[in-house]
């Protein structure tokens, strides 16, 4: 089944690398639809890369506001590997307020390599413009967004605001809510796994997926399946330490400590999740995950180093040393092209609040942690318009008929 004329009509904030590759991926796939290698599902109840539409993007980058998304996602400070340039869409990228969106830190860097924030907008930075900061410019953008999303029936909303960015990531939750619209939240900005929050889209009638996208082969999911498969060969973790080097954008603003502490929790999670699920106590076992430093030099490579120490048979030592390397950006959009396609398949099935199966499978911090048998198992029930005993719990009428019970 394929449902061919049908359009998921997407915006994303923040037109960064993660938005360059995956607008370049849906496009390929679109142009290339014969060929699947690389994506983890090529049909998602009904929805293959094709369906997907990007209708528009907001920026704060005086470099990229005013262009179409297809260009602003080739404009500076992106480094995403070009891997299909022939791009169609002709969204256009809006601007939007800063916020707590961009790090003071990142002054210090060419401009090449970090935002360059349009200067309307500068006193719209919660972070750098004190008493100077224009609440009735925040409110009057806020409604050109809402108008925006409207005018281009944007049914799914990607927030790749960088790590850090709390008010900024509640500023773009609270417009979904208003419009009715799906968030896919990719960053530790902690929404779709904050109880509160998800009541508000239950409240709303509206699924949504996050929170922190994990890779499609990166350092979260090899670091959970090492886990798995230590437990699973009856071993005991003593350590399990991931760190993380890059040169884009995601990794210089990471260098402002202040902005880590959500993160560095989310990392950690995918690996201290496998415990949990078993029962497995942490307090005799050293977990560390983190990023750990920007080198310009690496551009959107990412290297990740593992080092496991296990106790074997009888207490035998086990160590494990090993690196990954990866294009970081195209390796996230593997991930966020089914999410996108998940999180509309449950629209139409009448699911509300943060999705579970879909969630634990793309996001290093959902509401609910699974194995990874299980989050598939979630996933491909979903893509075949199944209800699992954890999607029915999450129709919409179950919860209207729990409302009237109460």
């Amino acid at each position: 089944m394929s449902n061919i004329d049908q359009k998921i009509k997407v915006a994303i904030v923040g037109v960064g690398n993660c938005a360059s590759s995956l607008v370049q991926g849906v496009e390929y796939y679109t142009r290339y639809s014969e060929k699947t290698s690389g994506l983890m599902a090529d049909n998602i109840g009904g929805y293959r890369a094709a369906n997907i539409e990007f209708v528009c993007g907001f920026e704060v980058d005086e470099r990229k506001i005013g262009l179409k998304l297809k260009d602003a996602i080739f404009t500076k400070p992106n480094c995403a590997i070009e891997l299909y340039t022939d791009i169609t869409t002709e969204a256009p990228v809006y601007r939007s307020p800063v916020l707590d969106g961009v790090s003071p830190q990142m002054l210090a860097y060419p401009a090449d390599n970090r935002f360059v924030v349009k200067e309307e907008l500068k006193s719209t930075d919660l972070l750098t413009s004190g008493e100077a900061y224009n609440e009735a410019l925040t409110a009057s953008i806020r409604q050109e967004i809402v108008t925006h999303l409207q005018a281009h029936e944007a049914e799914v909303l990607i927030n790749y605001l960088p790590v850090g960015s709390q008010l900024a990531t509640e500023f773009y939750a609270e417009i979904c809510l208003e419009l009715g619209i799906s968030l896919v939240n990719c960053i530790p900005v902690f929404i779709a796994s904050d109880p509160e929050w998800e009541q508000k889209f239950i409240n709303a009638g509206i699924p949504l997926i996050g929170d922190d996208m994990r890779s499609q082969f990166g350092a979260s999911i090899l670091s959970q399946m090492l886990q798995e498969l230590a437990f699973e060969r009856g071993h005991h973790v003593k350590a399990h330490i991931q760190r993380n080097v890059g040169g884009n954008t995601d990794f210089l603003n990471m260098e402002d400590k202040n902005r880590l502490k959500s993160k560095k929790i989310s990392k950690e999670n995918v690996i201290r999740a496998q415990n949990d699920i078993r029962g497995i106590s942490t307090t005799d076992s050293f977990l560390h995950a983190g990023p750990s430093e920007y080198i310009a030099f690496y551009g959107d490579n990412k290297v990740a180093n593992f080092r496991l120490e296990l106790e074997g048979f009888m207490g035998s030592p086990v160590t494990l040393d090993a690196q990954l390397s990866v294009q970081d950006s195209p390796n996230s959009a593997g991930v966020v092209i089914d999410a996108i396609r998940y999180v509309y398949v449950a629209r139409e099935m009448g699911l509300v609040g943060a999705l579970r199966g879909p969630s634990a499978a793309t996001q290093k911090t959902p509401p609910q942690q699974m194995m990874f048998a299980d989050a598939t198992y979630e996933c491909h029930a979903l893509a075949k318009r199944e209800l699992t005993a954890s999607t029915r719990k999450q129709l919409k009428l179950s919860y209207e008929l729990a409302d009237k019970m109460d």
